[in-house]
This record gives structure tokens, C-alpha cells and sequence, in this order.
């Protein structure tokens, strides 16, 4: 708020104040004191009167008052105006000069028609301990009316009786738009549906609300001060470099989505956050100056799950239906076999191994291995197409418990991958034992079957930078294979026909 400006307007209201009208013109203290007469008793005598000291007192009031944010002013036991501060000046344009010194608001700031009432509301303050708020509508001098509402209290005496109110205003706008900014950050920054997290510059959090704290799978107030990775194991670093981007350049566009993992006690588990960033600067400060991001995040792992399981679905339908056209003109089935598995290895694997059974082999053949024959598979050094095994003919030797042995015995699937955290040579050893590529880490094996007999397995399998195979991929799989054994029926029963 801003200082009183007129000659007694430094002075407050306080225990040496009395209850009289307003300050005279020039006077510097307390009425009824005067240094600077040279006349004075205290000079009586003197052959020259030192150079009274500057009210520094008086000039601090005046400086504080001069700089506060709400308008002020304040009137004596009589109802006269003393103090007028310049933001009191800004909101009703009637100057310190103009205002101080007169008796009540009637006739300038106020409708003579509602100045009785107003005078009384304020000067009720002076009976009554505390604060009293009111709102009124003034005057400014332009005549025009402007809605406030004013905070005032009673100033005592040295004997401890009132001698005066005074009273802090400001135009009703401005103090709702305060209150709901406050109402605003309080509802966030505790049960609102969504994540609020208040990062300092140095990427600490500062203030988290309880879906954060929730999602960030910690305390409130265990949270508060802690790196960011030490909650985040994976994809810190894209979050870091977004909230240094805000604190530098200022809030991006649009909302960006950031899949971490998380370290929680239950252990690590993916999440995506779709997120959004404001930059904070001190509304106190001449320049901007940075106090952190303001970040905001939902958790949409759920609906981005979906979202991708319907785009991988979609995508494996397409290749379904152009696999079934392609191999549909095909003279030779075992031509069409490959096109299918060509089509079906598109974003699912690595590598396809197609093991079919000897004509007519027994039961235990089969689970020893024997007559396992290698039929067609994709380059075990680099990506390629599925191709027929030339001279086909030499058995795989896959010994007890092989996975595709496993598959033979249950006429299902079976999934498999190596240890998680192997080094690279002990994964390239699990597959060498298993007959695989040596980039092989993870593996579905499906038994082909058709006309209720088992005709051999169809082999699945992706290398270590890729995520294990899962229940959605073992249908797919099993859907390939009901395909495959189709067109391997037909060129088996082709052959005996021949």
C-alpha cells in the first residue's frame, strides 16, 4: 500500500497520537511540538538552534505505506481522514493532498445518501476488538462507483482507549480473483484427479498432492526433496530434460507423454504419464525470475495399453488376411506355408522355425526328437525371408524337455526365455543348447495340428532388445499355426496322391 503524502500522514496513529482533527500543514511529529521554532522554550536563550535530527520514523511509515499492495487509510476518534496511501489514490483517483483532512467520505467518496451508513460500519470497528470486514460501494473522482471491500480495526491509545480506525480496502474483483487463485491451489495441490508435483530448479519436488504421491508410490512428505531417480529407474532423463526445457524456454504447447518405471516396494512396474508444465516466476520480482515447474500428469498406462493391444491386433488381422490371399495363389503348399509365416513374422519375431514329423512317426519318435525334421526356417545370422530347408531330411536332435518337445506332449503352446540379466554369452549358450540362432532369448513353441493328428511345431523367437513373448501373442501364434498345419496337410496329402 502506498504512503500517506501529506504533511502529517508519516505520523500513525499510536499511544501519543490524541483524538483531534487532522495534522496541520508542515507539522513533522506529534501535534503541539514544534523543533524547528526557534522560539521554543528548548532554544530560549540559545545564541543558535541546532539543526533539529530527520524524522527517520516518520519517513519509514511513509515509505511503507507508500509501498504496500491494498489501498489504506485511516481516520482519528473524529472521523477524520489522517493517512491516504498512493494505491488508495490509484484505485479512487482523489490524491493524499485531497483526501486527508477531511471528515468522513460524505459528498466525495461516498453518495451523501449512503455516507451515514458507511461512516457508521467503519467507525463501528472502534467498539469492537479484531477485524471487521464490509463492503462498500465508493466514489471515485471521476465520479464513477467501484465496488470494494475493506478490512478495519480500532487503533488504541496510550491509555488504551480507541483513538482511531484504520482501514485496508481493495476492489472486490481483485480480492475474489485472489481468494479463487488461492481456493485453486488448494483444491490441486490436495485431492484434485490428477497429479500435481511443484519442482524447485534443481528438479526436486517441493509440494506433491495425494494422486501424485500415489502414483509416484511414496508419501507426501517422504517424496519432498529426493532426486527424481531415485524414484524413476527408467525414462528419468526424458523427464528431466523436460522440466530443464520449461525452466529455460517455458511450457511446451501441448501435453507430453513419458512412459518410466518405477522403483515401488512391490518392485518395478511401467507406467505412462500424459504431462503437462508450467514454468513459476516470483510475481514479486521486477524481472522473471524462475521458482521451479509446476508439473502435471495423469496416469494413462490402462488406456495406452489398449490403445497399443487394438493397433497390434489391427495390424495382425491386416497381415492375416493379405498371408491368406498370397498363399490362396499358390500352386505348392509348402510355397504358401512360407508366405504365411513370411507375412506372420512382420513386427511378432525374429526368426520362425518350421520342424515337421516323419511320415507316420510313432509316438515316442516324436517326444525323443528323432524324426523332428527341419523343414523350413529364416537365416540364423541376419533377417531374412522363410525359406525351405534344401534336402530337408536330417532330424533335429532336440534333447528331453526341449520346449518344442513340450509343445509335441501338451498339443499346445509353450513359452520360454532365457534368465533375466544374463550376460550375452550365457543367453547365446541357452540358445546354442536349444538348437536356435544365438541372438535367441525368448521363444513360443506351437504344436501344428490338423485332422487330429500332430504334424510338427512351429518355433517363434526374438532376440534379447525385444520384451518376452505374452498371452495375446501366444493366440496369434496358435492362429499362424492352424494356418501353416492346413497348407502342410495339403502337401503331404498332394504328395500321397501323386
Amino acid at each position: 500500500m502506498g504512503a500517506s503524502r501529506s504533511s502529517g500522514l508519516a505520523d500513525a496513529l499510536g499511544p501519543d497520537e490524541g483524538a483531534g482533527g487532522p495534522p496541520r500543514e508542515g507539522a513533522g511529529g506529534v501535534p503541539g511540538e514544534s523543533p524547528e521554532n526557534p522560539e521554543s522554550p528548548e532554544c530560549a536563550g540559545e545564541p543558535m538552534c541546532p539543526e533539529p535530527p530527520p524524522d527517520s520514523g516518520a519517513e519509514l511509515l511513509a515509505a511503507l505505506l507508500d509501498g504496500m499492495d491494498a489501498a489504506l487509510c485511516a481516520f482519528d476518534a473524529g472521523g477524520v481522514v489522517t493517512h491516504w496511501n498512493r494505491e488508495a489514490e490509484r484505485i479512487l483517483g482523489w490524491s493524499a493532498q485531497e483526501a486527508v483532512g477531511r471528515t468522513g467520505f460524505a459528498g466525495w467518496a461516498v453518495r451523501r445518501a449512503d455516507a451515514h451508513e458507511v461512516q457508521g460500519r467503519l467507525m463501528a470497528a472502534m467498539d469492537a476488538p479484531g477485524r471487521q470486514v464490509h463492503e462498500f460501494a465508493l466514489l471515485r473522482k471521476d465520479g464513477s462507483r467501484v465496488l470494494v471491500r475493506t478490512q478495519s480495526a480500532r487503533v488504541l491509545g496510550a491509555d488504551g482507549k480507541p483513538a482511531g480506525v484504520y482501514c485496508a480496502f481493495s476492489e472486490v474483483h481483485a480480492q475474489i480473483d485472489l481468494e479463487r487463485a488461492i481456493a485453486l491451489s488448494e483444491a490441486l495441490l490436495e485431492d484434485a484427479s490428477w497429479g500435481v508435483v511443484l519442482v524447485d530448479v534443481d528438479l526436486r519436488p517441493t509440494v506433491v498432492n495425494a494422486y501424485a504421491s500415489r502414483a509416484l508410490g511414496g508419501g507426501r512428505t517422504t517424496l519432498l526433496g529426493r532426486p527424481l531417480g531415485e524414484l524413476v529407474v527408467q525414462g528419468v532423463e526424458e523427464l528431466e530434460a523436460a522440466l530443464q526445457h520449461v525452466l529455460a524456454e517455458g511450457a511446451p504447447g501441448a501435453p507430453a507423454e513419458f512412459w518410466v518405471t518405477l522403483r515401488t516396494a512391490e518392485g518395478e512396474r511401467r507406467r505412462c504419464w500424459r504431462s503437462g508444465f508450467l514454468r513459476l516466476a516470483s510475481p514479486l520480482a521486477e524481472e522473471p525470475v524462475p521458482l521451479g515447474v509446476g508439473w502435471l500428469f495423469r496416469d494413462v498406462t490402462a488406456t495406452k495399453l489398449a490403445q497399443q493391444e487394438a493397433d497390434r491386433l489391427r495390424f495382425r488381422t491386416s497381415q492375416l488376411h493379405r498371408a491368406v490371399r498370397t498363399a490362396s495363389e499358390c500352386e505348392d503348399p509348402m510355397e504358401a506355408v512360407t508366405s504365411l509365416l513370411d507375412f506372420a513374422l512382420a513386427g511378432f519375431a525374429d526368426h520362425v522355425l518350421l520342424d515337421l514329423t516323419a511320415e507316420g512317426p510313432t509316438a515316442g519318435e516324436v517326444m525323443e526328437g528323432e524324426r523332428l525334421v527341419r523343414t523350413a526356417a529364416t537365416p540364423s545370422d541376419a533377417p531374412g525371408p522363410c525359406l525351405l530347408v534344401a534336402g530337408g531330411a536330417i532330424p533335429v536332435r532336440y534333447g528331453p524337455g526341449h520346449p518344442a518337445l513340450q509343445a509335441v506332449e501338451r498339443t499346445g503352446s509353450v513359452r520360454t526365455s532365457a534368465g533375466a540379466g544374463e550376460a550375452a554369452d550365457a543367453a547365446a549358450a541357452w540358445a546354442a543348447e536349444r538348437r536356435w540362432p544365438r541372438d535367441a532369448a525368448h521363444a513360443l513353441c506351437t504344436v501344428l495340428r490338423s485332422r487330429g493328428r500332430t504334424l510338427g511345431v512351429l518355433t517363434f523367437l526374438r532376440a534379447a532388445n525385444r520384451t518376452a513373448f505374452e498371452r495375446p501373442d501366444t493366440a496369434y501364434a496358435e492362429t499362424v499355426a492352424a494356418r501353416v498345419a492346413g497348407a502342410v496337410d495339403l502337401a503331404r496329402a498332394v504328395g500321397a496322391g501323386e
